[in-house]
């Protein structure tokens, strides 16, 4: 048997099992119980790629490859490691833009050398080059605004336009690469920078309540790009990731916009989420502030209590006391059960991961659909740092922000307690009418804190 064909079947058979290792991972990572075991299954797949790339004839530059690899494997170990968990919506947002980056520096490199054959080729080039560079930068953005070193968002008369003229510029730009084939330095450096601008001007208007649904629209961006330079490479292991990630990432978007009741270009192109930028309007009544010795008598003694967190809760990094706090209620035969709403914190499934990591069975986690129809039935609605997501006016003011969003019905329960660290408005910029009825009483401080005072006054009840 030739060495050659050898080494190709070894590769098609390589790629083979990393497509099958990449799709088990993702339907494991589709419950909580097995998502641990999930990513396992597909870093082994991507593990098995990286490998078998070095099979590939004529494969040299192994002076860079190899350190290039060391490097990202210990940057990424450390950073593992050391984010905390209220970091990793940022962490996520840095690790979408690395991977449109990656794509469209393998489009560059193909671009500036020329080496693409045939119209279909470039094309494929041009395209994952531009929605890389878009998400790169757009998610480098998005990593700022997460991060804090954004403070507000950037809006001015005619910034639509403007984007549209910069993506119209990149489009132009990009027809004259695949026009003419071997296209001059200038034009593909123009071609990139317009890519680029594009990205931060998209996301700088987007305001922080839309986060969840931009991280996941820029990882759907990255997936698609890196398909992409698959087909220009002619490597089926960076197709299939990137069909997968793709697809994955645009279901997960389609799905955020749906639980805010929002279209993707509204979440791109209104303005929705800067703290800045909605009218907070007038909510009448009063707030009713609480001492936590008397929640905790309320808890103590309640038959159905539902949690709500919130980001609240990620930034006091309060999981580990409330999980405690939990477990103290259910031991009294408190029947308990925590409601997650899609879009509660800054990324998909940021409140899972947060009470995955203290350790609350997943059976007490419910979604928005499954658990709404309880609250009508429950004694304490316990929240934690969540704002919009429980505001009910997203079902009775047409002229609200979010009205129409699906929100967790907590107004409904018998008491509603409030764990807040002050009296600001959500991240819609608009007041919480359940904040102001007359079965809500607000508790003041940091999340952490004030579960650490609830831990006590339901020791003291006996």
């Amino acid at each position: 048997m030739p060495g050659g064909f050898s080494a190709d079947l070894a590769i098609q058979i390589s790629y083979f099992v990393t497509a099958v290792l990449f799709i088990m991972g993702l339907k494991r990572m589709s419950s909580p119980v097995t998502a641990r075991s999930g990513i396992l299954w597909a870093g082994a797949g991507m593990a098995v790629a990286t490998l078998v790339t070095f099979l590939y004839p004529g494969m040299s530059n192994y002076g860079l490859i190899l350190p290039a690899i060391f490097v990202g494997g210990v940057l990424a170990a450390w950073s593992g490691r050391r984010v905390a968990m209220t970091n990793m919506p940022q962490m996520i947002a840095l690790y979408n833009g690395m991977g449109g980056g990656a794509a469209a520096a393998i489009a560059a490199v193909e671009l500036y050398r020329g080496g693409t054959e045939g119209y279909a080729t470039t094309t494929l080039a041009v395209a994952g080059g531009i929605i890389g560079a878009v998400s790169f930068s757009g998610s480098l953005i998005a990593f700022g605004k997460l991060q804090g070193l954004i403070k507000r968002s950037l809006r001015f008369a005619g910034q639509q336009v403007i984007n549209l003229l910069l993506l119209l510029a990149a489009v132009v730009f990009g027809a004259l690469v695949i026009g003419h084939g071997n296209a001059t330095a200038s034009v593909v450096t123009g071609f990139f920078v317009l890519a680029l601008v594009l990205g931060v001007t998209m996301t700088l208007p987007i305001g922080g309540a839309d986060m969840p649904v931009v991280i996941s629209l820029y990882n759907a961006l990255t997936g698609l790009a890196v398909a992409f330079e698959g087909f220009v490479l002619n490597n089926a292991a960076m197709i299939i990731a990137g069909t997968v990630v793709g697809s994955a990432g645009t279901l997960l978007t389609q799905l955020m916009a749906k639980a805010m009741n929002r279209s993707l270009g509204n979440v791109l192109f209104s303005g929705f989420g800067d703290t800045g930028a909605a009218s907070t309007g007038e909510v009448q009544g009063s707030l009713k502030p609480i001492e936590a010795s008397d929640v905790g008598v309320m808890l103590a003694f309640a038959q159905k209590v539902i949690v709500v967190p919130g980001y609240g809760m990620a930034v006091a990094q309060a999981q580990h006391k409330i999980w405690e706090l939990c477990q103290l209620l259910i031991d009294r035969g408190v029947q308990l059960r925590f409601a997650i709403h899609p879009v509660a914190g800054r990324m998909p499934g940021h409140m899972n991961v947060l009470l995955a990591e203290a350790g609350v069975p997943y059976d007490l986690i419910a979604d928005l659909d499954e658990i709404n129809a309880e609250f009508d039935t429950a004694d304490v609605a316990l929240i934690i740092g969540a704002n919009d997501v429980v505001n009910p006016v997203a079902r009775t003011d047409k002229s609200s922000p979010i009205y129409g969003m699906p929100i967790l019905n907590a107004d409904k329960a018998k008491n509603v307690i409030v764990i807040k660290r002050g009296q600001g408005a959500g991240f819609s910029g608009i007041e919480n009418a359940l904040f102001y009825l007359d079965n809500t009483r607000m508790l003041y401080g940091d999340a952490q804190k004030v579960a650490a005072e609830l831990i006590q006054a339901v020791k003291a009840v006996g």
